[in-house]
This record gives C-alpha cells, structure tokens and sequence, in this order.
C-alpha cells in the first residue's frame, strides 16, 4: 500500500518555464464540467513530500516548486486516476506536479529529484504518469486526424513494453505537436524516477 503517491498531470497549473508543485494539505476536485455532478475525489497532501522535492530541485538547479497556484481543484487528470487507486486504498497521500514548457531533460531531472525525495523520507512510494497519448486518432473526437497521431501512439506504447524510458527524450517537437500530444513530459518526469530502477 502506497504511503505517497505522486501524479504528473499535463492538465495541472502550468507555466513555460517552471514546474509546478501543488502545495497544501489537501485537494478535491470533481468532474462536473464534464457533465458528472456525482464523481467526486477529496485527498490529503503530503506537504513534507512536496517540499522535499521543491528543494531537491532548487539543488539540482531544476526550476521547480510550490510558489504560483491558482487553482487548488484536482483536475481531470489527476482525479481520475485517484478514484481508482482510492478503491482499493485510502491511506495515502499525494503530491501533484504539472508539467510545463520547459524541456524533456527537465522534467526528467525533476523526476529524479522524486526519487531522491522518496528515498530521503523513506515512503513507499507510487508514481503515476497521467495523460492520453495522440489527441488525433480519429475525426470523431474534438481534435482532426492526424498521421502522427497512431505513429506517436506506437512508439510511446513500444518504449512503455521495452522499459525505454530515455525514448521519451527524443521525440521531436513538430512531431508531438502534429500528434497532438497528451501527456509525454508526464512520462518523462517518471522516467527520471526510474531511472536506474
């Protein structure tokens, strides 16, 4: 059973050139905006997580931390994934971190910074890389097809059953953009945490 469980999510509190830690003791969100009045998610935060990480970081001259909130609610990204885990677990909790524009190298740095945090504060830790991956598999949907939209998809999904987490580092810009991208700076934080696991 996970004592913190730390969620990258694309759909968080984002800035260009900053990474986003979710400070607080707490957080709830609900998914009403997508017509759901009834799924609702409220979690503890592990503060002291959080602020481990945010100084890991400023040693590692990774721009990352707790200052710029402006929205305290789970997102979408980030509730998801909990109610799940919250079916089986309850005492846990988390640490939310948003991805930003800064670099693949970046946010990878950062996820070491997570697992150096880990392990300096002993907890039994879950990491959890929340995102789609293409956005423009079909027409059907919000976004228009795209080519790179499957190609992205296999290559994300091949790396994720090799264990190639350093593949998240090479992925061009104009093709993530043509792809529609969701989530890949999220992976790349985790692969900074597994890195050498």
């Amino acid at each position: 059973a996970p004592e913190t469980v730390v969620v990258a999510t694309p759909h968080g509190v984002n800035y260009r050139d900053y990474i986003h830690i979710s400070p607080g003791a707490s957080a709830r969100g609900d998914l009403r905006r997508f017509g759901d009045a009834k799924t609702r998610v409220s979690v503890a935060c592990d503060r002291e997580f959080a602020t481990e990480v945010a100084r890991v970081a400023a040693r590692n001259g990774v721009p990352a931390g707790t200052l710029g909130e402006n929205d305290k609610t789970l997102d979408h990204a980030t509730l998801v994934p909990l109610w799940f885990l919250q079916r089986e677990y309850k005492e846990f909790q988390l640490v939310r971190i948003s991805v930003s524009g800064l670099s693949g190298a970046e946010h990878f740095a950062l996820g070491k910074c997570v697992a150096e945090a880990a392990e300096t504060l002993g907890r039994r830790t879950v990491f959890i890389a929340s995102g789609d991956l293409s956005h423009r598999l079909s027409d059907q949907g919000p976004y228009d097809y795209a080519a790179e939209g499957p190609i992205f998809d296999k290559q994300v999904t091949q790396a994720m059953a090799e264990g190639d987490f350093p593949a998240f580092l090479r992925f061009p810009g104009e093709f993530c953009e043509a792809a529609g991208e969701c989530g890949l700076r999220s992976f790349q934080i985790m692969a900074g945490a597994l890195d050498g696991k």
